[in-house]
């Protein structure tokens, strides 16, 4: 979330509203405000876990809120020693955004382009920008903040931007991570019934030109989809993955978080991705996916392994014969 206006450290603690440590260069300004996977310089994010420190003190990050006073705080950075760095995170970032109400079915806001069709019952939120000679299908719901571009086709109940699915565990609940990224689609991109792009958590989640969803999709936020990317009917993609140009991903494959996956990657259905694919044009099927035609011939000899096993069998009760 990039701000409107820069501010200094007093502002931003003035915003926390409780005394912080501060250490290191107490002249830098906040431009925006980002978690781990979206951090540029100006920004002010958060680490509370000791497993994400090196990542986080050596990122882009300009402000960072800490829970461990003993670290050093690097060159040109500042770092806010508190107790609740996340906590704090939130109350800079509801300052800024925060849930208005809506009672009309477009708002007023909105953008439209020129021979763009909204059907009967399509939800259109604060900020939207939809461009020329678009097809926005009944009971399609668009988000706050989002950005589509022309000849553009969403089909019936869709949901475009909504909130991150990004909670952290606490005592016997969960803390929502508050939503302030945002959604991006580009140019000639179709999109299915029923499918779920949600907004960056604090980034923004684009969806490339030429995409074609099929039905029942689900995209996780802060992912990157590269331009004619195809998605068959049920996939999922978790958050903050980046899928390169010219993918195919077929019916009910999964893709897991934080995940890079090279251009031109095709994922057979009912198949899932759980490490980075660096390779560009390799064809994966399985769980977890690896070297189609490895994976064949896996499931090929599994389908031998009772023959063997009796013929093992047979032979263990020769041997043993005296």
């Amino acid at each position: 979330m990039i701000l409107r206006q820069p501010l200094s450290i007093n502002e931003l603690i003035q915003l926390i509203g409780h005394p912080v440590t501060v250490k290191g260069d107490t002249s830098v300004r906040v431009t925006g405000v980002n978690e781990l996977h979206s951090v540029r310089s100006g920004d002010l994010t958060f680490v509370d876990s000791e497993r994400y420190h090196n990542r986080i003190l050596q990122s882009d990050a300009s402000v960072v809120l800490i829970n461990d006073a003993s670290v050093d705080c690097p060159e040109g950075k500042a770092l806010l020693v508190t107790d609740d760095p996340l906590s704090d995170y939130l109350a800079v970032v509801r300052h800024f955004v925060h849930f208005t109400p809506q009672d009309m079915p477009i708002h007023p806001s909105a953008v439209i382009g020129e021979g763009t069709v909204i059907q009967p019952l399509v939800f259109i939120g604060e900020n939207v920008r939809i461009g020329k000679n678009c097809t926005i299908h009944s009971n399609v719901s668009i988000y706050a903040d989002t950005v589509i571009g022309d000849n553009v086709v969403i089909h019936s109940n869709s949901t475009i931007g909504a909130d991150a699915c990004y909670f952290q565990k606490r005592g016997d609940g969960w803390l929502k991570f508050t939503s302030c990224g945002d959604t991006y689609i580009g140019n000639n991109v179709e999109i299915g019934c029923n499918c779920c792009i949600d907004r960056g958590v604090s980034g923004t989640t684009y969806i490339g030109d030429g995409c074609i969803f099929d039905n029942l999709v689900q995209v996780g936020h802060d992912t990157h989809i590269g331009n004619r990317t195809l998605l068959g009917s049920q996939c999922g993609i978790a958050g903050c993955t980046y899928i390169d140009d010219d993918c195919k991903i077929w019916a009910k494959a999964a893709v897991n978080k934080d995940l890079y996956i090279a251009k031109g990657t095709v994922l057979l259905a009912c198949s899932a991705i759980d490490k980075d694919v660096k390779e560009e044009g390799k064809t994966l099927f399985g769980m977890p996916a690896g070297d189609a035609t490895a994976k064949w011939r896996e499931m090929a000899l599994m389908r031998k392994l009772p023959e063997l096993i009796k013929e093992l069998e047979e032979l263990k009760a020769k041997l043993q014969t005296p």
